[in-house]
């Protein structure tokens, strides 16, 4: 996997560098937000890690302009604990994922991961898992032909479940999408809608897996 970091924390930066390249990854680094935007123009990679606050040019501008650009380079902005504007600012921009400081490096290098893995890809309007079919144009998921009744944040959930199917979602990530980032959600709220889910869904052929300390995934039995 070929990653391009735009970090100005040199110490950071290297920390970072090393755990990739110990893995086998390829790495460019700059420190400079105007530099990035330059070498962006030029250059790609699987994935770019983008500091948000940066000498130069800001990493919100970095990504307005590579995505003005066209370049649907995946995107992980790396942003400071506690500012959720930094965050909102970001993914409006074209950010795919975000990661606060501090993190833990295999959690980057995992999220890395899969970011590398997405592909673009146009969803059909009927999306089919065990007996279960959800129709996207009417939002409505329907199981032997009939609809299954789903309040909003229930509809919500599966809807990003199927989104991500066969792929571990976090719990907080889920809350970001359900409830908005950084808006304060009981600790339980994300286990309450996902135990409501799966009872309507039981016995369609349609299982949300628990993977403890690590999120939920959608997938078939």
């Amino acid at each position: 996997m070929h990653i391009i970091l735009v970090e100005d924390n040199l110490s950071l930066a290297r920390g970072i560098e090393n755990a990739l390249k110990d893995q086998g990854h390829a790495l460019d680094h700059l420190d400079d937000g105007l530099a990035a935007d330059v070498f962006l123009t030029r250059h790609s990679a699987d994935v770019a890690v983008i500091d948000i606050n940066l000498p130069g040019l800001s990493g919100i501008d970095i990504i307005r302009r590579l995505r003005g650009r066209g370049n649907a380079m995946p995107v992980l902005i790396l942003t400071a604990r506690g500012k959720t504007s930094e965050r909102v600012a970001g993914l409006d921009a074209g950010a795919d994922d975000y990661l606060v400081k501090p993190f833990d490096m295999e959690e980057l290098v995992a999220r890395l991961r899969a970011l590398a893995r997405r592909r673009p890809q146009v969803a059909p309007e009927r999306e089919t898992v065990g007996q279960l079919v959800y129709d996207r144009v009417q939002r409505t998921v329907l199981r032997e032909g009939s609809p299954i009744e789903l309040p909003r944040r229930e509809l919500a959930l599966f809807e990003l479940l199927l989104e991500h199917r066969g792929r571990l979602i976090e719990k907080d990530r889920i809350a970001d999408a359900l409830y908005g980032i950084g808006a304060p959600v009981e600790t339980n709220a994300v286990e309450l809608l996902i135990s409501r889910l799966r009872r309507k869904i039981e016995g369609s052929g349609a299982t949300i897996r628990t993977a403890r300390g690590l999120g939920y995934m959608l997938d078939a039995n």
